[in-house]
């Protein structure tokens, strides 16, 4: 009886997203109707000297739609519980191992979000990332040093980490006072960071996040204490005091991927396919591009300039 009542109850579901899907859709084309309806009446209007649809544009428009459409698919693809492909990050795999050397020395995790504030979008890839491992720290029962360099993080770092430790099912285990506001200044910030690692002596380093001139020196830190160190961070600029002080390093974009990687939350998962199946359409029109142009014929590469 029970297994029946599942099934019964899984089929409205996905009528239900299929529903909301094609709403969205038709949602999509009746603005694209609207935008042609009113270009059309500007035009015949002998007193509107602007248009409100540029068609010169419409190659940035079609493309936006089929990215659209394509984060869309993979996202109801991934509500379905269909399994969506991502290849494996190394240093994603290794924080697993670092919290199992961490349970095993009996000694705290550092993590370190990095020193821009939350308008930066790898400090919310970062914060995705510290609820996961907040998740998985609490697991293990084991502390978690959460530095912070910005005020407007501390309340976020907070509020991962607390969610990490209900669904691990240890609210209790929680405590607030290991998320710490060091300083706003750079190297102030540094000198907090190397301070606790240096007293501290954590087993694992995790830096995720936007850093600069400090990375080197933290990282260089959390070496000389012998602890496991997995980086990451979009400021190809830093990469390689990462790559030479660290075990591990997510190198630009898979800091992005690492939240949909850790959490496999649809909506995640659905805007990294759809993002990297964007991406191989760029690639092939390039290649197509290349070709026709090697062979005189430029209709097709004229198409995509933007006006």
């Amino acid at each position: 009886m029970e297994l029946v009542g599942t099934e019964q109850c899984s089929v409205p579901t996905d009528k239900k997203m299929k529903r909301h899907l094609l709403c969205k859709i038709c949602v999509l084309i009746f603005l694209l109707i609207f935008l042609f309806t009113i270009d059309s009446f500007a035009q015949g209007t002998e007193t509107q000297s602007t248009s409100w649809f540029n068609k010169d544009r419409l190659n940035v428009l079609l493309f936006l739609v089929l990215f659209f459409a394509f984060v869309l698919f993979f996202i109801n693809q991934a509500k379905k519980g269909k399994s969506l492909f991502v290849r494996k990050i190394p240093g994603l795999d290794a924080v697993e191992e670092a919290v199992g050397r961490a349970t095993e020395m009996g000694k705290p995790i550092l993590y370190i979000s990095g020193i821009e504030d939350m308008d930066n979008i790898q400090t919310v890839a970062s914060m995705i990332i510290l609820g996961n491992v907040a998740k998985m720290v609490a697991t293990y029962d084991i502390p978690l040093l959460v530095p912070i360099c910005r005020p407007f993080v501390v309340p976020v770092a907070e509020e991962s980490v607390r969610q990490g430790y209900m669904s691990a099912g240890r609210p209790d285990a929680y405590k607030k006072d290991n998320i710490r506001y060091i300083s706003d200044e750079q190297f102030a910030y540094t000198a907090g960071v190397n301070g606790i690692m240096l007293r501290e002596r954590p087993a694992a380093n995790l830096m995720f996040g936007s850093f600069y001139a400090e990375s080197l020196v933290m990282a260089e830190t959390g070496f000389s204490t012998g602890a496991i160190q997995v980086a990451g961070t979009a400021n190809i600029h830093q990469l390689p005091f990462f790559v030479v002080a660290c075990d591990y390093t997510l190198i630009g974009e898979e800091l992005f991927a690492a939240s949909a990687y850790l959490s496999r939350e649809p909506k995640l998962l659905g805007s990294l396919k759809g993002s990297d199946l964007a991406k191989l359409v760029i690639i092939i029109i390039l290649v197509i591009g290349v070709i026709l142009e090697t062979f005189g014929v430029t209709g097709f590469t004229k198409w995509f300039f933007v006006q």
